[in-house]
């Protein structure tokens, strides 16, 4: 990808579409939507062939061409295994090197959060996040 594919609609979703096109997933509800030439948002559960799911939500700014905000979900049946957001946490020095992306983890999963290094605004997550869920389908 030369060009960020957040600079349109049609250009996010071609490059979602075709990071979607692998064998490990069983099916998705992924859609890249707008009612604006100058936003968008991308949404839905991608399934993957083991049963681990993984729910996107993200906002994007065509203008800008970047992801404005964003959630990202794993799930393993019924459990959440762990979530990444933007919510800042402006107070916690540890994840200063990130600010403001961060992952939350086990234990105690709502308040134990780490630094995000490979998460980003200024390019596509998805690759990252296909990788890092195709890791925990070999371990």
């Amino acid at each position: 990808m030369n060009e960020s594919p957040f600079t349109s609609l049609a250009a996010y979703s071609r490059c979602v579409a075709q990071l979607l096109d692998r064998p490990d997933i069983k099916h998705s509800t992924v859609i890249v939507w707008s009612d604006s030439p100058y936003t968008g948002i991308a949404e839905g559960d991608i399934v993957f062939q083991n049963g681990t799911h993984l729910r996107i939500r993200e906002e994007l700014d065509f203008d800008a061409a970047q992801i404005t905000a964003y959630g990202y979900e794993v799930y393993r049946g019924e459990e959440r295994l762990y979530w990444y957001d933007d919510f800042p946490h402006p107070n916690d020095r540890t994840l200063a090197s990130t600010f403001p992306h961060h992952k939350h983890i086990p234990p105690d999963i709502k308040r134990n959060r780490v630094p995000a290094f490979e998460i980003s605004f200024s390019r596509p997550n998805l690759p990252f996040l296909l990788r890092e869920i195709e890791t925990l389908t070999h371990t």
